[in-house]
């Protein structure tokens, strides 16, 4: 690198300056040579247009006819204008004036002439003007003429000449600087080959080693994440055991208490009979108190481990759920249930995602109207929950939220996928799909219930 990079560098500059050099040259030449032909179009131009000038005034010498007058008339007009341009030509290509100032005096006495021998026509000398053009005055003149424009040309030759030497000259030097260039370029390729050589060498090498350690950490990886699922399935079935444990407790335990205390309550409430209106009253109020115990304990026992699930299966238990919520909520929510086959794990894991959604959307959503949807797909079985609530970005969803993890996790555990749908102000809409258990042929069996929709 120490090496090539400057070689590399000095070989651009070297090249970037022999091409400016040469291109400012050849643009110098390239301007000589337009002016040149610009001076020898401009020559040639006023040569013939003097021509046309004698043309037309002898013309009319001869005939008298003023139809000849016009290209005479039209040339000396036009060489006043053709000088002109001639000295701007040499004025802007920064040439001498000198010859163009003698081309221009024998111009003008030519002019002249022609003019005297017009003038002398016109008032019938006939002697005059016969005697003008017999004398070699304007012979004289248009020689001069002549010979002064030949300068001028052959001056413009040699700038030709000149001008293409030194674009010859520019490109000799291009040449050898760009052979020279193209020489130092191939040095330092060769050096940056033998660089980059050895940099992939080591960059094979260090590919290597990483390759090797991303392999040892995807495995581990890999064990970690299969043992952390692990044991989140063992902690949620841990947790749902627990569930049932303490709903068995609270169901058998404190319900045989309550119940007891309500038996009691009624015994005491029978033997006062009319003579105590306050205790009476106060056994009412325990009473009361006692039946709201009750119920709490049964919607605890129900939220914990759903007898209705054991007791009636999936379709009648997220029936109750929904119908409970929407009196709870004071929203309308519409149930469109199939049917289905499905293990008690995976019913517990779709009645455990309509109780998590719920749940979220009482809290977040703000919904008027909820759609639970369970499908039956024949291989598989599927579940939506959908509502027109405010909605939420899946993708900004913060990490303390586990509730659509949880979701997710439960359903992965049973062998399905989870899906969530959501825009902010266009609702929610969670889809679980989980396979179905193979159908079971038995000889008498009932049909299949049709499907039901409840509000």
């Amino acid at each position: 690198m120490a090496i090539s990079l400057p070689l590399a560098l000095a070989a651009a500059l070297l090249l970037i300056g022999i091409n400016e050099l040469g291109y400012e040259r050849s643009a110098r030449a390239v301007k000589g040579i337009a002016a040149t032909h610009e001076t020898r179009s401009t020559l040639n131009k006023l040569l013939q247009q003097m021509l046309d000038a004698e043309t037309g005034l002898r013309g009319y010498l001869l005939t008298g006819d003023d139809r000849y007058l016009a290209p005479y008339n039209t040339a000396v007009n036009e060489v006043n204008q053709t000088l002109d341009e001639l000295r701007n030509v040499y004025v802007s290509d920064g040439g001498n004036l000198i010859p163009v100032t003698m081309l221009s005096r024998h111009v003008s006495r030519k002019l002249a002439e022609m003019d005297l021998s017009l003038k002398l026509r016109k008032q019938g000398n006939e002697e005059a003007w016969k005697f003008v053009m017999r004398t070699d005055v304007g012979k004289e003149h248009m020689d001069a003429i002549r010979e002064q424009s030949a300068i001028l040309i052959h001056e413009s030759s040699l700038r030709v000449s000149a001008g293409e030497r030194q674009i010859m000259h520019s490109l000799q030097v291009s040449r050898l600087g760009i052979a020279i260039t193209a020489a130092i370029g191939l040095i330092a390729f060769y050096l940056y080959l033998q660089q980059s050589n050895a940099l992939k060498l080591a960059v094979l090498r260090e590919q290597m080693v990483l390759e090797r350690e991303r392999d040892r950490l995807e495995d581990l990886v890999q064990e970690r994440t299969a043992s952390l699922a692990k044991l989140a399935t063992y902690l949620q079935q841990v947790r749902e055991n627990e569930r049932g444990h303490l709903a068995r407790e609270l169901h058998d335990e404190l319900g045989s208490l309550l119940t007891a205390a309500k038996l009691d309550v009624a015994r005491i409430k029978s033997r006062l009979g009319d003579t105590a209106p306050e205790a009476l009253q106060r056994l009412q109020h325990l009473t009361e108190t006692l039946n709201s115990g009750i119920a709490l304990k049964r919607r605890i026992v129900e939220d914990l481990r759903p007898s209705s699930l054991a007791n009636l299966g999936l379709l009648p238990s997220l029936e109750i759920l929904t119908r409970e919520f929407a009196q709870r909520a004071d929203l309308q929510v519409t149930t469109e249930l199939d049917a289905v086959n499905l293990a008690p794990a995976a019913q517990l894991t779709l009645y455990r995602m309509v109780q998590e959604a719920l749940t979220n959307i009482s809290k977040y959503a703000q919904a008027q109207q909820v759609s639970v949807v369970l499908q039956d797909m024949g291989s598989h079985v599927a579940l939506q929950v959908t509502d027109d609530g405010q909605g939420f970005d899946p993708q900004q969803v913060g990490a303390s939220s586990h509730g659509l993890d949880g979701m997710r996790h439960r359903v992965e555990a049973e062998g399905g996928r989870l899906h969530v749908e959501s825009r902010p102000g266009h609702g929610t809409r969670i889809t679980a799909t989980l396979p179905s258990l193979p159908p079971v042929t038995k000889t008498g069996a009932e049909p299949t219930p049709p499907k039901t929709v409840a509000p």
